[in-house]
C-alpha cells in the first residue's frame, strides 16, 4: 500500500539552523520516499530556497517564516490542499494542531520537552504561553492522536503530561556513518562539540572547561563545529576567559568533514540543556569518540551507557570539568570506552528507524 505522507516541520536539512531534528526527518521522508510512498514536507523558507523542489523524492514546499509556518500548516489541511493519507506533525515546542481542522490520521513526532528551554529563548511572558501550548493545549488537541518520540526519555516526559504512554510508540535515531579507517587521533588531547551555536546547546560549559583545564594539559584543543546567531558570544566569552587560542570555531562543515573532526577528537562534549536522542552522540560513537553530557539533557541517559560509552553528569560546567578531565589523561578508561562506544553504536540502523516509522504510518491510515 502506498501512501501520501504529509509533513510538517519548521525547517528542512538546509536550512542554516538546522540540526539532528531535521536530519532525523528528512532520512526517515526519503527513506520512505524510496519505498514507493508519496512524501510532502511543509517548512518554512529561508532566504536562497526554493519554494518547491524535490529532493531525494521529497517533495518541499517552502512557505511562511519561523511562525508563519504554522498558520499556514492549519491553512493547508483546512482546504485539503494535498489530500494526505496521513499528516506527520512535528511538535518542536509549538504544536501544529492539525487535529482541529483534519478529520484524518495525525501522528505527533515530539524530540522532546521544552520545559526548561522556553525561559533561555524568550521572556517570561512568552515563555508561560509556549510552556501553556506545549504541556496544556496540545495534549488537549492530540488527544485521540498517535505519537512518536526518539527515546524512551521523551516518551516519559509526555506521560508526564497526562499523554498515555500507550499512544507513545519509540523510533530511535540511526546512523548512516561509518569508521574513518586510517584517521588518527590528533596528537593534542582534544575535546570536540558540535552542533548548532544557540543558547540552550550551552557551548560556553566546553570553553570554560577549557580554562580550567590549559595550566594542566597546555596543549588541550576545542573544536567548535557549527553555526548560529550565538557564535558571537561564544567568541566573546573565548577571550573573556583567554582560551581563545586554544579554541577553533569551525563553522558549518560538510559531512565529510565532520566524520573527520569528530574521528580525531579524543573526546565529544554534549553540554547541552535538553536533547531528544543526541543524534551526534551516536555518530560521534562511529569512530570511537566517548562523549560526556548531562543527566539532566533527558535524550543522553538513552544514547549513552554511562561508564561504558561515555560518562553523565549532573548539572553545572563545574560537573563536566573533571569528568572531561578523567576522558583526556586516563588512556586506559578513554580506550575502553572508545571499544565499547564503536561497539554499542552498530545496533542503531536508519533502515530499522524508516521501517518501523512504515509500519506506523500504514497502521494510521488503516484505521481511517
Amino acid at each position: 500500500m502506498s501512501l501520501r505522507i504529509l509533513m510538517f516541520n519548521w525547517r528542512d536539512m538546509h536550512h542554516p539552523e538546522a540540526g539532528g531534528a531535521e536530519k532525523y526527518l528528512v532520512t526517515v521522508a526519503e527513506g520512505l520516499a524510496a519505498r514507493g510512498h508519496e512524501v510532502i514536507f511543509r517548512t518554512s523558507g529561508y532566504p536562497g530556497a526554493l519554494e518547491d523542489e524535490v529532493v531525494g523524492g521529497v517533495r518541499y514546499v517552502r512557505k511562511g517564516g519561523r511562525y508563519g509556518i504554522y498558520p499556514r500548516a492549519l491553512a493547508a489541511n483546512l482546504t485539503r490542499r494535498y489530500n494526505a493519507d496521513v499528516v506527520i506533525d512535528v511538535q518542536n515546542g509549538v504544536p501544529y494542531l492539525s487535529p482541529l481542522t483534519r478529520r484524518g490520521p495525525v501522528i505527533n513526532l515530539v524530540h522532546h520537552v521544552h520545559k526548561e528551554q522556553w525561559p533561555i529563548v524568550f521572556g517570561p511572558r512568552l515563555s508561560r504561553a509556549g510552556w501553556w501550548l506545549e504541556s496544556k493545549l496540545a495534549p488537549h488537541v492530540y488527544r485521540r492522536t498517535d505519537y512518536i518520540a526518539v527515546s524512551d526519555s521523551t516518551r516519559r516526559e509526555l506521560a508526564g503530561l497526562g499523554i498515555d504512554e500507550e499512544r507513545v510508540r519509540v523510533i530511535h535515531n540511526g546512523t548512516d556513518a561509518t569508521a574513518l579507517d586510517g584517521t588518527p587521533r590528533s596528537e593534542n588531547p582534544s575535546i570536540i562539540v558540535l552542533g548548532r551555536l544557540v543558547p540552550q546547546k550551552r557551548v560556553e560549559f566546553a570553553i570554560e572547561t577549557v580554562a580550567r583545564l590549559v595550566h594542566e594539559i597546555p596543549n588541550l584543543t576545542l573544536d567548535i563545529v557549527g553555526s548560529g546567531w550565538w557564535e558571537p558570544q561564544l567568541v566573546a566569552r573565548a577571550e573573556e576567559l583567554g582560551v581563545e587560542k586554544y579554541v577553533t570555531f569551525h563553522g558549518h562543515v560538510s559531512e565529510a568533514e565532520k566524520h573527520h573532526l569528530l574521528a580525531r577528537a579524543w573526546v565529544h562534549a554534549l553540554p547541552s540543556l535538553k536533547e531528544g536522542w543526541g543524534l551526534v552522540v551516536v555518530e560521534a560513537g562511529v569512530h570511537g569518540t566517548p562523549t560526556v553530557a548531562f543527566t539532566e539533557a533527558g535524550g543522553p541517559t538513552n544514547s549513552i551507557v554511562d561508564g561504558k560509552t561515555g560518562i553523565l553528569v549532573d548539572h553545572g560546567s563545574e560537573e563536566l570539568t573533571p569528568a572531561i578531565r578523567s576522558l583526556l589523561l586516563d588512556d586506559d578508561l578513554r580506550g575502553r570506552m572508545s571499544a565499547e562506544v564503536a561497539t554499542w553504536v552498530t545496533q542503531f540502523h536508519w533502515d530499522e528507524s524508516v521501517d518501523r516509522w512504515e509500519r506506523a504510518l500504514l497502521e494510521a491510515a488503516g484505521r481511517n
